[in-house]
């Protein structure tokens, strides 16, 4: 499959947020991604259940919901009720990942696992038989516009060799930094979803994610 496109809405104008949703799913966003923030875990506050739940009837596109929170495992329900499709949680958060991996599974909600830029890939092995999702951050959680880091390339060839090894079904995201030039990189090292906020938002929405597309598509060709 191609390599899916995921515009994330941290970046959208807030005062049109509706406009944006329609704007990217309009020119194909396979889902949409949702950066909370707890002002604890990371150092600024974003998107709670509610925000969710009042863009959830704009769209039938995935909700991929992204829980930067130091207790993942009390969000679980208020967000899979909300309408998320995919709750994806860091290994470097207080609680036990196994337990709210199972915990995401029985909310009826896809689970994933997320790796910040310094955390040893080892920290996500443990669960990758029991998760739909691995994110790999190649930038520090908790704000847009941050630059693409390229040293942690070697990270997602390292995820994507691992996974495929094994053969499990779990989709690669990478988020941090995607733009034009480095949607090629992350996707020709294994990316299988490409996570994108400033790169998309909030101007020229439907031309800016056709181009991240087609320089991913390029790359997923020589792979």
């Amino acid at each position: 499959m191609p390599v899916k496109i995921a515009p994330s809405i941290l970046s959208a104008r807030f005062d049109r947020l509706g406009d944006q949703v329609r704007e990217a799913v309009a020119a194909g966003a396979d889902m949409l991604h949702i950066d909370v923030m707890d002002g604890h875990f990371v150092p600024n506050l974003t998107m709670g259940p509610a925000l969710v739940k009042s863009i959830r009837p704009l769209t039938k596109v995935p909700f991929d919901v992204h829980l930067m929170v130091t207790r993942p495992q009390d969000f679980v329900k208020a967000f899979a009720d909300a309408g998320a499709d995919d709750l994806t949680v860091h290994v470097e958060s207080e609680h036990d990942v196994r337990e709210t991996v199972r915990a995401i599974h029985a909310a009826g909600v896809r689970a994933g696992v997320v790796l910040n830029p310094d955390t040893a890939f080892e920290k996500a092995e443990p669960f990758l038989g029991e998760v739909e999702l691995l994110l790999v951050m190649t930038v520090h959680p908790g704000s847009a516009g941050q630059t693409f880091r390229h040293d942690v390339v070697p990270k997602i060839r390292l995820a994507r060799a691992f996974l495929d090894k094994l053969g499990y079904d779990v989709e690669l995201q990478v988020d941090g930094g995607i733009k034009v030039d480095t949607a090629q990189v992350a996707a020709e090292a294994g990316a299988d979803i490409l996570v994108s906020g400033s790169g998309i938002f909030p101007d020229r929405v439907a031309e800016t994610l056709r181009a991240i597309r087609a320089a991913a598509e390029r790359a997923f060709e020589g792979r």
